[in-house]
């Protein structure tokens, strides 16, 4: 055996050194084929090469044996031939090659795997230094850990912050491929993780509706479909015997336990089972009135309109489901059309609509009246009447009061207009307007005194004359200046009149006419502006009105609305 061994593996070295001295010399230096890559049988050659040299007792090992040698150093030397390198070593070539990557041949599985405590939860290892075990038994240490600071500078400057998660088991960070990151929002988009996989593919249906000549499988029956089984007779005359000989005895019957119960109970206590606790029973039927009898009174029978207007409306929308008959006797009522309809109907909503238990708050009449506070607990307020202000004849309009407070001007509808002092109730003033005064405003500006009355569809511009008479000169003074400008830039048909002569002396000093009634009017917080309010008037229910140039103008080109009140801002220019 030693014999043939030896002379097969010297053919084989034979083949092989015939291959070497066969081929032809490569053009490249490096002794690499045409592709950079050697085949599969250069490999094997060259695996034997690349192991380290052994120590000199295997090298006088291998003197011993004559022939193997010459044989490998005939085919080193063929080796060297075809590559190139000629009179060189193979040692010598070796240490020339480049280290091998490591990383060309170790596999990504394997280089994850380096913790080895197993699959635990890692928050064990949160009061230690470490993070486990790898695979020489040495403590794993915890990565160094940044503060918040550095997790915000990462988060800023890492452009794969985002696709970057921690490892739990290494206390690392590991960035995801691209692979791995569209696995991921595959999965949040509710699809299958592999883009590739087709849930759609064609089924070949075996079993279809068309009747087929031949059957699916014509396999013909087994001889054990029909013949008692061996494997059962065997079980069973087993369970028989043990039966016999008492090994298995069959389950005595449970004796039933006496029941007790309470003769002294009250027999009108009932405590039904939890399945009926929640029980909601069905709403019973509303009771049959006057329309149902077959001998209504007069009111409850249908005109001939409403008969027609009951036949053309819809079933859904018909108050009741029948007309009032009137006969004279019980007997010749007929049968009732729909008794099987309604009764279908009402089956219907026993068991297909839902139910629901409404609880009843029990409330009294009393609980629903809010409970005033007593009077002495909103005190101070007014509890004496002081001043009462007589003179009007008729309903009192609007009132106004000056802004000192000293002075209140009411107007009425007996066309008068009051000036009252307020402490003492007394009237120093009365006007007569020849309307009534649906609205009046005291000028806010204590620099001025004025007074501005509505009559109907004119503004009265009233100095009462009241008060220190400094103010009240300077006031007329200041609408004396006034001077009417050659050409207005808009036109309105509102009309400024001076008063003259005794209407002058009552203390009126202008009236504006306009072409609608006027409903309020209200003063600017500085005393020069004033607006008033026609809610017939269309886009002119809003005017402002400038005393001192004696000028009208509209804010408003369309109004949305009807306008019932407006008022200053008193601080902004603003219109509400």
């Amino acid at each position: 055996m030693a014999s043939k061994r030896k002379v097969g593996e010297a053919k084989l070295e034979k083949e092989e050194l015939d291959l070497f001295v066969d081929a032809p010399p490569d053009d490249d230096d490096d002794g690499d084929d045409e592709d950079g890559d050697t085949s599969d049988s250069e490999e094997s050659v060259y695996s034997g090469l690349e192991e380290e040299p052994s120590s000199e007792e295997e090298e006088e090992d291998d003197n011993g044996d004559h022939g193997t040698e010459d044989t490998t150093d005939i085919s080193r030397t063929a080796i060297n031939d075809t590559t190139g390198f000629a009179g060189t070593s193979s040692t010598e070539r070796l240490d020339n090659r480049p280290p091998p990557d490591e990383y060309e041949f170790d596999s990504s599985d394997e280089e994850d795997i380096r913790n080895t405590v197993g699959n635990i939860p890692m928050e064990w290892y949160n009061d230690y230094p470490h993070i486990g075990y790898n695979l020489d038994g040495k403590k794993i240490m915890k990565p160094a850990k940044g503060d918040e600071l550095d997790e915000f500078l990462n988060k800023m400057d890492n452009p794969d912050y985002w696709r970057t998660v921690k490892d739990k088991t290494t206390g690392e960070d590991v960035k995801l491929t691209d692979e791995e990151l569209d696995i991921i929002q595959q999965i949040q988009n509710g699809k299958y993780p592999d883009k590739a996989y087709n849930p759609y593919e064609p089924y070949i249906d075996f079993f279809t509706h068309e009747k087929m000549i031949h059957p699916v499988t014509n396999r013909p029956r087994d001889k054990r479909s029909f013949i008692p089984s061996l494997v059962e007779k065997e079980k069973v005359s087993k369970l028989v015997h043990a039966i016999k000989m008492g090994w298995i005895k069959p389950r005595k019957a449970r004796d039933d336990e006496p029941k007790y119960y309470d003769i002294w109970e009250n027999d009108n206590q009932y405590t039904p089972d939890k399945r009926y606790q929640t029980h909601i029973p069905a709403p019973k039927l509303k009771l049959p009135g006057h329309e149902e009898s077959y001998n209504p009174p007069p009111e409850y029978l249908p005109s001939e309109e409403e008969i027609l207007a009951w036949n053309q409306a819809d079933p859904e929308d018909r108050r009741q489901a029948f007309l009032s008959k009137k006969y004279d006797a019980l007997r010749k009522v007929p049968a009732y059309a729909g008794f099987v309809k309604e009764r279908f109907e009402r089956c219907l909503d026993l068991y297909l609509c839902p139910r629901q238990r409404k609880m009843r708050a029990n409330v009294t009449a009393e609980d629903l009246i809010p409970k005033l506070p007593k009077p002495r607990d909103l005190q101070p307020f007014p509890t004496t009447l002081s001043v009462v202000y007589e003179g009007h004849t008729d309903i009192v309009r609007c009132i106004s009061v000056e802004p000192t407070g000293q002075w209140l001007v009411s107007g009425s509808d007996d066309e008068t207009l009051r000036f009252w002092e307020v402490a003492t109730g007394r009237c120093r003033k009365v006007l007569q307007l020849g309307g009534r005064v649906r609205s009046v405003a005291w000028c806010p500006n204590t620099a001025v005194c004025l007074v501005a009355a509505v009559v109907d569809n004119k503004v009265i511009i009233i100095n009462p004359s009241l008060g220190d008479k400094l103010v009240y000169h300077s006031t007329d003074n200041l609408l004396n200046t006034y001077e009417a400008p050659e050409s207005l830039e808009t036109k309105l048909p509102v009309e400024w009149v001076a008063a003259e002569g005794k209407e002058h002396d009552t203390g009126i000093r202008l009236r504006i006419a306009h072409p609608k009634t006027i409903r309020q009017v209200t003063w600017h917080g500085k005393g020069d502006y004033f607006a008033i309010v026609m809610p017939d008037g269309g886009s002119m229910s809003v005017l402002i009105h400038q005393l001192t140039k004696r000028r009208s103008q509209n804010p408003f080109r369309k109004s949305k609305g009807l306008v019932q009140c407006v008022l200053f801002h008193p601080v902004r220019p603003f219109l509400f």
